[in-house]
């Protein structure tokens, strides 16, 4: 499973980069999004959101504890597609992802950890 949490906001996004961030439903700023089984189409609008957004593998557990806290129904019954989460706390130390593993941007290794302090 890939989580992917939208951490800038809207302003100064060119036009394409807001139409992919559309298509994978991630409108706001802090808005979650999991994919179970993300297609190659769909890994690769990651990869070119890496600058916006911040992605990872999560575990189960942190799916489950997600779904509870923060899962809101439809009204067909059946969970929206995204999760609108709380500024993390303690803070972001730094958005920036040059390389030295600072920063949440991009291929986060810690995403189970951003997650719950979302929660």
């Amino acid at each position: 499973m890939i989580a992917v949490i939208r951490i800038k906001g809207q302003v100064g996004i060119k036009r394409p980069v807001k139409e992919t961030l559309d298509r994978l439903r991630l409108r706001r700023k802090y808005v979650c999004v999991v994919f179970e089984n993300p297609s190659k189409e769909i890994l690769g609008m990651i990869k070119k959101m890496k600058d916006f957004v911040a992605f990872g593998e999560i575990s189960e557990e942190t799916y489950k504890e997600l779904v509870k806290a923060r899962g809101q129904k439809n009204k067909e019954g059946e969970l929206k597609p995204f999760f609108r989460l709380h500024p993390p706390r303690k803070g972001i130390e730094s958005k920036k992802h040059f390389g030295v593993g600072k920063g949440v941007l991009g291929d986060n290794k810690k995403m189970n950890e951003l997650i719950r302090r979302m929660l």
